[in-house]
């Protein structure tokens, strides 16, 4: 899977939170983790939890540009919301990785943006 980031949506936030970005990026990195556990926790046996956790980590995700994660999210709230979830499976299993790849690329961004600065 290509994983992508949005740099304008990077950009914005950081422009937006300023000297509290690097933390606040760092906090979203354990978030993504987080949320992770929380709806695989949840997806087995409460179904409405599964379904915030994934929607708060979609939205977390898009906030950061984080596109790939965000989509792949989304699609597994909706599919979840439809009652889907053996159509998901594979978006299910690939969740941490994306997760994974995610953080990385948007570190890699982060570790650019402070070199040319």
């Amino acid at each position: 899977m290509d994983i992508k980031i949005d740099e304008s949506a990077l950009m914005a936030m950081q422009d937006l939170l300023g000297e509290h970005f690097d933390d606040t990026l760092a906090f979203c990195f354990s978030e993504f983790s987080r949320l992770h556990g929380a709806f695989e926790q949840a997806l087995d046996t409460e179904q409405s939890d599964a379904i915030r956790n994934i929607h708060s980590l979609k939205s977390n995700a898009a906030q950061f540009g984080a596109v790939t994660l965000a989509d792949t999210a989304r699609i597994i709230e909706h599919g979840l919301s439809q009652g889907e979830r053996q159509v998901l499976q594979a978006q299910i299993d690939a969740l941490p990785g994306v997760i994974e790849q995610s953080i990385v690329l948007l570190k890699q961004w982060q570790q650019q943006i402070e070199i040319n600065s």
